[in-house]
């Protein structure tokens, strides 16, 4: 287990210093729209249609966005105090879309 957070650390400070290519952004935009839009503000502004739901730009006000790689891969199952969230897992493409995407709406 240790050995294999170990990877995952490793593998996220690699590619976090990378700059995201524009593909990846749009990917990850379009993967937050289908899977997340309907609950979540997933653009720079707006609200989310879930008071519950946390805007995507807020997220790394929470915790380090590259936390989110495990639970993306093995399934978020979370709710948002009351609100169920379905289960979403992705592929290590659309999670590394994905987290292109939500790094480039952060507020800081």
């Amino acid at each position: 287990m240790r050995r294999r957070l170990g990877r995952s650390l490793a593998a996220i400070a690699f590619f976090a210093s990378l700059p995201a290519a524009a593909g990846d952004v749009e990917r990850g935009r379009g993967l937050a729209k289908a899977n997340c839009g309907r609950c979540h503000a997933i653009g720079k502004a707006g609200e989310s249609a879930n008071p519950k739901a946390p805007p995507f730009r807020l997220l790394a006000k929470r915790y380090p966005l590259g936390n989110l790689e495990e639970a993306l891969a093995e399934g978020i199952v979370v709710g948002h105090e009351g609100a169920e969230m379905p289960p979403f897992s992705f592929s290590s493409e659309q999670i590394q879309a994905l987290l292109a995407y939500l790094g480039s709406i952060q507020r800081k």
